[in-house]
């Protein structure tokens, strides 16, 4: 089932909503990079085990997938704009409880903010979902593609944020976490801006609610869309979690892993510009697949050798393949539900996403640090080998359905 075309010229709504969420991306999701860039360094230095010092990275996840399908809930009861607002305060509250486990020295203390940080991660997925509210399909792709492009902008603000902030007090990482209170303390008043009605008042007086969630699953298009969605945030989020500690475990500084990850989040999110143009002219499975297949070259880099030049080149592909891989597998799954699925259809995509960002989160730390005997050379391989077996399902998956005769799928 797919969502109806009307007028192909957006709203001024829609217009408006597409320049806040552009904002929050750019701004508050700046605390994404930046936690993503020093947890694994400040969990190293709270627990005595290097095994489990990407663990509080990974609870951020584990965060992220128990709240997906409650946050998509709460939003089709009472808008968009009350769940991010929500959102923004676990976030801020999620950094300040990090921020106090550094300063007493609590590794437990440190997991349990990660956890609330991942209550705002699980939003932030959803503003690639809200930008297509009330917007025809034929708009959808560019939309998405625009509201990833504020990530460009995070992945400047982020990484500078994080140079200013890791020494700035005699606690490392300490100031990084107390700029992200801050951050987070923006999102109220940017979202007040934010024009997109509960669907419940939007479609009052229709009955239909559309199909199961059983059903819904066995729809191919939707899917294999979380497949690919799954494997290309899973994929990026497996290598990226272990990047920081590969840098410095090769003997280089922590300025220089935090300048791959920028060079890595902009690789992200600068193709968003003409994302969406591509898949307008290419199709949405063509793009996915190139996506795919650019993953797998970045693993390939990684794997030959730890010079900063192959962290920078692997990483920056990595990028790229994750933007080509989520925003189509997103453009799939937006054309593939009508309106009144999308509470369903989104909680369940991104409880299948962020899982598998989750066990790929938890798999980085132990792939990187215990498989190798302390060896970041062999952690690194091993983590970048790991990558395949999920990009075989993907590609599979993804040929699977484009074998499928047009009126099966």
């Amino acid at each position: 089932m797919t969502q109806t075309s009307g007028s192909t010229t957006p709203s001024p709504d829609a217009r408006r909503n597409t320049i806040v969420l552009v904002a929050a991306q750019a701004f508050l999701g700046a605390q994404m990079s930046m936690i993503f860039t020093v947890g694994g360094l400040a969990g190293a230095s709270l627990t005595p085990d290097p095994c489990w010092a990407t663990l509080p990275l990974s609870l951020i996840v584990l965060g992220s997938v128990l709240t997906a399908q409650p946050m998509s809930e709460f939003m089709a009861a009472f808008g968009r704009r009350a769940g991010f607002i929500l959102a923004t305060f676990a976030g801020a509250i999620g950094a300040a409880i990090s921020a106090y486990a550094l300063q007493i020295g609590s590794f437990a203390l440190f997991c349990l903010g990660g956890v609330f940080a991942g209550i705002y991660m699980s939003a932030q997925g959803f503003y690639r979902f809200a930008v297509t509210d009330g917007l025809p399909i034929e708009a959808q792709s560019k939309a998405i593609s625009w509201v990833l492009a504020g990530g460009l902008a995070a992945a400047i603000i982020g990484p500078q944020l994080v140079k200013l902030t890791a020494q700035a007090m005699v606690v490392p990482f300490l100031a990084t976490y107390l700029a992200i209170i801050g951050i987070n303390i923006l999102g109220p008043i940017l979202f007040t801006f934010l024009r997109i009605p509960a669907p419940g008042r939007r479609a009052k007086g229709v009955h239909h609610v559309g199909r199961t969630r059983l059903e819904l699953l066995k729809d191919p298009q939707i899917a294999v869309a979380m497949i690919c969605g799954m494997v290309s945030y899973a994929l990026m989020n497996l290598v990226m979690t272990s990047t920081p500690l590969a840098v410095v475990g090769c003997g280089h500084d922590t300025t220089d892993a935090a300048n791959i990850v920028s060079a890595h989040v902009m690789a992200m999110y600068l193709p968003s510009f003409f994302t969406g143009h591509l898949i307008a002219r290419f199709g949405r499975e063509v793009i996915v697949g190139i996506g795919l297949f650019i993953l797998a070259a970045s693993g390939a880099v990684a794997l030959t050798g730890m010079d900063l030049e192959k962290f920078y080149l692997a990483l920056m592909l990595l990028g790229l393949g994750w933007n080509f891989g989520f925003i189509g597998s997103t453009a799939m799954l937006s054309a593939a539900h009508s309106p009144e699925e999308r509470g369903h259809v989104q909680g369940m995509n991104d409880f299948v996403v962020f899982g598998g960002v989750f066990l790929a989160s938890l798999s980085s730390g132990g792939l990187m640090n215990c498989s190798s005997a302390g060896d970041p050379t062999a952690g690194w391989q091993a983590v970048n080998m790991a990558m395949l077996p999920f990009l075989t399902l993907a590609g599979g998956a993804l040929i699977w359905l484009a074998l499928r005769p047009k009126e099966t799928r």
